[in-house]
């Protein structure tokens, strides 16, 4: 009878004591994240990368990891670089940000889309393209000068009706886009928290 109650909690043990990743730099690499195939669960894949923690597209673009809250299973990562001049974003050639679709991660609900150097046919979309958007503030307060300064923008609140895996930029639609964690309208351009929100489904 002993020897079956050790077998059943060391079997539980197995099951649900996994072992975190060591740190990556000064970043704690909570359970189920796995920086290798040791540690934390596979399906939940990031990276390690000379001490700064990283989260692949499914293009296998780099997206530096800036937070993580294991507790509300979320992570942010940083939004791509609009490079100096241009109105594109850095992963534009992978045509933005994109998850596979069977990935446990997804795009949450608290993240604000800003996109840049919209065709005249974004105008046809349910999205805010007015001189009140949001990007009108970036564009006039952030990047003043920029490549993007004077094209059209939209915004839009990731939402239940958006796709939870895809911030997508091309040619004939929008060629740059950054994102906003938890805006709120009253917010001033200087305490906005740039990043995507990523939230995962905890392990079966």
């Amino acid at each position: 009878m002993m020897l079956m109650i050790f077998f059943i909690l060391t079997l539980i043990s197995h099951v649900s004591g996994h072992d975190a990743c060591p740190k990556c730099g000064s970043i704690e690499v909570p359970y189920p994240l796995s920086t290798n195939e040791n540690c934390g669960d596979p399906r939940y894949k990031v990276f390690c990368n000379n001490d700064i923690l990283q989260f692949h597209s499914a293009e296998d673009f780099s997206y530096n990891i800036i937070s993580i809250n294991p507790s509300a299973y979320k992570l942010v990562i940083s939004p791509p670089s609009i490079p100096k001049n241009t109105c594109y974003s850095s992963d534009f050639s992978f045509g933005g940000f994109r998850l596979n679709d069977d990935s446990p991660f997804n795009i949450s609900t608290h993240n604000t889309v800003m996109l840049f150097n919209c065709s005249d046919n974004i105008l046809l979309s349910p999205l805010n393209c007015s001189s009140t958007s949001f990007c009108r503030q970036f564009e006039e307060k952030v990047q003043a000068g920029s490549g993007c300064a004077g094209t059209l923008c939209c915004h839009f609140l990731k939402d239940s009706a958006m796709t939870s895996h895809r911030i997508r930029v091309r040619d004939g639609g929008c060629t740059a886009y950054t994102c906003v964690v938890d805006l709120n309208p009253g917010d001033t351009t200087d305490s906005w928290n740039y990043g995507i929100e990523l939230q995962w489904l905890p392990p079966n």
